[in-house]
């Protein structure tokens, strides 16, 4: 049961490295890792998918050769995965790091998994099928209402352009007959992490938003449309939360629906500038964390030069 799911003991030496889509995480978690002789997990909800590979930005097979990452590639596009899955999943690879002598990397931008791993997941009861199914199928606005006149706490705070958060609210709720508010878990804590192996790597909104449109760009260019295609032969459309990733569900509609590439490639751009605003509000409210804002000339060399500084 998800209820069951306590914080991740995080050994000493384990570094946390969040922030908003296209900062610049990965890269900068690559060099580290070399320099310090660390592993990489990945805290990204999509990357666990296997094929999602060029919408989500996933370390290739050439990245992968140079450093070990963990929590990618981990189940099919037709499979669940929850944060409980990916708590269990990053606990099993901690220890396998850790019996190895190496630094465990935490580097992504997936808030809640972040949340799961170092607060627990609370009281929330598992998912359940028929009622989760009845839940998609209702316009947001309704569920919306729900959560509202049954936990006004949970509905200030909600990320409504999120429906799968949405949808569990109001599952957990019906479950239990509690407020949502009162089954999460308090971050309060970080799991015995300090501070100052805690880092938010940030950007000014315009030198995200230049590094997004060129991420964009770069994803269209390297074949989305087309590993989209392959994907949704396998299953993706029949996946509610793999087809939440940035990118795909806009291409699908591309394909079904008829907008032209051009107008999809403008609204991957705008949804994923609109996911990275959100991104940072959240890690900005939760959590205990060193910022570091990047400048638009750093390179990712002088983005490990000033962790290792930090580090040190």
């Amino acid at each position: 049961m998800a209820g069951s799911i306590q914080p991740a003991a995080l050994p000493p030496n384990a570094i946390l490295l969040a922030g908003p889509t296209a900062v610049g995480k990965s890269e900068a978690a690559l060099l580290l890792a070399e320099k310090i002789g660390g592993e990489i997990i990945s805290v990204d909800s999509m990357q666990v998918y296997r094929g999602l590979d060029i919408g989500t930005a996933k370390p290739d097979a050439t990245e992968r050769a140079r450093i070990r990452h963990h929590l990618i590639d981990v189940v099919d596009v037709t499979e669940p995965f929850d944060a409980a899955r990916f708590v269990r999943h990053a606990q099993i690879a901690l220890s396998d790091i850790q019996a190895r002598g190496k630094v465990p990397i935490l580097c992504g931008g997936t808030g809640l998994y972040f949340q799961a791993l170092l607060g627990g997941l609370g009281h929330a009861p598992p998912s359940n099928a028929a009622l989760r199914a009845e839940l998609q199928s209702l316009p947001i606005e309704q569920l919306l209402e729900e959560i509202a006149a049954r936990d006004p706490q949970t509905h200030a705070s909600i990320d409504r352009a999120n429906p799968r958060r949405v949808v569990r609210a109001v599952e957990a709720m019906r479950l239990t007959g509690k407020p949502f508010s009162a089954l999460r878990s308090d971050w309060s804590q970080t799991a015995g992490v300090s501070q100052n192996r805690s880092f938010l790597l940030t950007r000014s909104s315009s030198d995200l938003q230049r590094r997004t449109s060129l991420r964009v760009d770069a994803m269209f260019e390297k074949g989305l449309v087309a590993e989209t295609e392959r994907l949704l032969a396998k299953g993706l459309a029949d996946n509610p939360t793999a087809m939440q990733a940035l990118g795909y569900r806009q291409v699908v509609e591309h394909l079904r629906q008829g907008r032209s590439l051009q107008e999809t490639t403008e609204l991957v751009k705008i949804r994923t500038r609109q996911f990275a605003k959100r991104q940072m509000t959240w890690f900005r409210k939760h959590g205990s964390w060193t910022a570091i804002n990047l400048q638009p000339q750093d390179s990712g060399n002088a983005v490990c030069a000033r962790l290792l500084t930090l580090l040190a």
